[in-house]
């Protein structure tokens, strides 16, 4: 986490991190070239502008493909964790690629129109009606401004500003991004390249992160589904059944959905949702007593939802009590920051001490902080 707004520093893992992505973006564009150079049929051969537009096209697509894949992946694998921590790193630097990818198209086939670049690359193509000679760009054009406009927004500025709902949707724009971009390939490039490599890479990559996003919430769908008693409590299962320090993730048939946690003998249960870019809660862990979002390390204290100072995050907290063994979630949440006492994990004590412990814990709890002794 990270205090106000300042210039950006590296820690020594993203310094490597960026270190082997731009050694990987400068391999890819050289081992292209060389290999596209190579493999032209004689007589026939590509300037260096056309080599440049292949190669960061390809490149930023892939990478574009790569991000989307790296969400579901992490789910499944924590390999995959220094991806999702890294992955904003990513993103800028696939939209650079693109930028110079559009930069190269323009200069390529409008930059000497006596029309405006713009103009001309709207205007020089009206088919709209047409399959095979849809006017391509125009949908290279609409995905490179969501890019942009992500890549701007990028910044924990906005995060903070917008809010964690509105900028969370903004980004959910990725994937209409990717949309445009998988039919800009298939009417564009598909239409003309004489290569049998393309097709297959384009349906793999798009096949790939469909899959992946459905087995993902496949998987995600299997948090248990909560069972409702008369009074409004959940059944998350058996206190053996959460594992110590994490969460069960409990699923109601509506609202959000709730993380049940077991720490130092105690069970809390907080919103699964992380206040910072809505990271599930319940897939982190419990370090140095504060629930640690996955995602980006955002911490909340468990007895009462609030990030520790001097950070202001809140998130909701529910009331939870043990019964006969069973750990059960009150349905409704309290609002964000509103201080609720974990219960006791105790098999000597009876259902009404438990309850008369939680509540004493939870008057200490609200107390001033003199009357505290």
């Amino acid at each position: 986490m990270a205090h106000g707004y300042r210039a950006v520093t590296w820690t020594s893992f993203k310094v490597h991190f960026d270190r082997w992505m731009l050694a990987g973006i400068a391999l890819y564009l050289i081992v292209f070239i060389a290999i596209t150079s190579a493999t032209q049929p004689p007589g026939e051969s590509f300037t260096p502008l056309q080599l440049g537009m292949r190669a960061t096209g390809t490149l930023s697509f892939l990478m574009l493909t790569f991000i989307l894949m790296i969400g579901p992946l992490a789910r499944m694998s924590k390999r995959f964790k220094p991806f999702l921590y890294n992955r904003r790193h990513l993103g800028v630097a696939t939209f650079t690629i693109a930028l110079l990818h559009a930069a190269m198209v323009l200069l390529w086939y409008h930059g000497f129109s006596e029309l405006n670049v713009f103009v001309s690359l709207f205007a020089s193509n009206p088919r709209y009606t047409s399959i095979a000679g849809f006017p391509f760009e125009s949908l290279g054009v609409a995905a490179f401004i969501i890019l942009a406009v992500m890549a701007t927004t990028s910044h924990d500025f906005w995060n903070a500003n917008l809010g964690p709902a509105v900028w969370k949707t903004l980004h959910m724009g990725v994937y209409l991004a990717y949309g445009l971009l998988v039919a800009h390939v298939a009417l564009g490039a598909l239409q003309s390249e004489r290569s049998p490599i393309y097709l297959p890479v384009l349906s793999v990559a798009a096949g790939t992160v469909v899959t992946l996003h459905l087995l993902s919430g496949f998987l995600a769908s299997g948090a248990k589904r909560a069972r409702l008693d008369a009074d409004d409590w959940l059944d998350a299962g058996t206190v053996g059944d959460i594992p110590e320090n994490r969460a069960r993730i409990l699923s109601p048939k509506d609202g959000e959905r709730i993380a049940v946690f077991k720490f130092d003998g105690k069970i809390a249960a907080v919103t699964n949702v992380c206040r910072h870019q809505g990271g599930p809660l319940g897939e982190g862990k419990v370090i140095d007593g504060c629930i640690t979002c996955p995602w980006h390390g955002f911490q909340y204290r468990m007895e009462d939802g609030q990030s520790p100072a001097p950070f202001t995050e809140k998130i909701a907290t529910y009331r939870t009590r043990i019964l006969d063994g069973r750990v059960m979630v009150h349905r409704t949440p309290n609002p964000p920051g509103t201080p609720q006492a974990p219960s006791v994990i105790d098999d000597t004590l009876g259902t009404e001490v438990q309850d008369t412990y939680a509540l004493t814990a939870e008057a200490r709890a609200l107390a001033p902080a003199g009357a505290r002794r």
